[in-house]
């Protein structure tokens, strides 16, 4: 089977796939107007931040299945693939852990301010007045929106801090909660009012944009932290921003609403970013990481040449 890969994949799964007799070909920054020759041929597609929209499925007329290696489907419009009868499908939990430990570091730097010490003593300024006092973790109640494979491994890692985590998901219930270690919680609002920082673990979908509003700032404790490395948009920014300036509240973000898609490229939203512990979406970037989806990503081809259905399929 012919493949295209769009962005880069671990060298272990390039090796993989060619050993395993695939076509392999590599074209980067794929856009409508980009095609390359090999398009035509084109029956599985593997993408990781490369947009694909009705536009660019358009032009591989071969095309079958597109792999995400990522856990989300966000940049492919899967409806479009899916009139046409190609399935999509991505790699959940594998960057599970990498995700978390963005999660982790981002809390804990925000809660101590870690990067404002930093920036200081580079610019030959000792501010351990200015810089105050951290929250401090320890006993503290973290509170999850959204328990799937990234927010069960940010349970286990917060509560390897001694902290207290309890959840909030549309789904959960309170005995799935037992069973995963974590207390439930059983509205947003609830989850607000009860914890002292949050992190946030939901997948962008219609659904969840602006999911966290003014209404869930306003109901955290006045000092509380913030942690987002879902997606800028499941976040009202107005509404974080007030609660950053007026609230006192801190944040720590590896995301953000309409972000670039690329490695490389400006950045519009600096007044955010001025105001918080932040990363240029880098939750997933780990060699481990990087390994575990490559590897699943190889899975997932293998399954589909051999029964046609391609495991962890998405539907429109």
């Amino acid at each position: 089977m012919n493949i295209l890969l769009a962005d880069k994949l671990d060298a272990q799964a390039v090796d993989a796939f060619k050993q395993a007799g695939f076509i392999l070909a590599v074209a980067k920054g794929l856009t409508a107007s980009t095609l390359p020759p090999e398009a035509d041929a084109t029956e599985i597609l593997i993408v990781r931040s490369t947009l694909v929209p009705k536009e660019v499925i358009a032009g591989f007329p071969a095309l079958r299945l597109i792999i995400r290696a990522g856990a989300g489907t966000d940049t492919i419009d899967v409806a479009a693939a899916a009139a046409r009868g190609i399935q999509v499908s991505n790699t959940p939990g594998r960057n599970a852990d990498a995700v978390a430990e963005m999660a982790l570091g981002l809390l804990l730097a925000a809660d101590r301010h870690i990067p404002e010490g930093t920036r200081d003593l580079r610019a030959g300024k000792w501010t351990k007045t200015a810089l105050g006092q951290g929250l401090g973790l320890k006993g503290r109640t973290l509170g999850l929106v959204g328990l799937g494979s990234i927010g069960h491994a940010m349970a286990r890692k917060a509560q390897g801090l001694e902290m207290k985590v309890i959840a909030w998901s549309d789904h959960l219930t309170p005995a799935a909660a037992e069973e995963a270690g974590v207390g439930y919680s059983p509205s947003l609002l609830e989850l607000a009012r009860t914890s002292d920082a949050i992190s946030v673990h939901v997948a962008s979908t219609p659904a969840t944009r602006n999911l966290l509003g003014a209404e869930f700032f306003a109901a955290l404790r006045s000092g509380a932290l913030f942690v987002n490395t879902a997606r800028g948009e499941v976040v009202d920014r107005a509404a974080l921003l007030d609660a950053i300036r007026n609230r006192g509240l801190h944040a720590g973000l590896d995301v953000f609403a309409g972000e670039p898609k690329t490695g490389e490229a400006p950045f519009a939203d600096t007044e955010l970013a001025a105001l918080a512990t932040c990363t240029p979406h880098l939750g997933a970037s780990t060699d481990q990481a990087s390994e575990a989806v490559a590897e699943e990503v190889v899975r997932i081809a293998m399954v589909y040449r051999e029964t046609g259905k391609a495991p962890n399929s998405v539907a429109a």
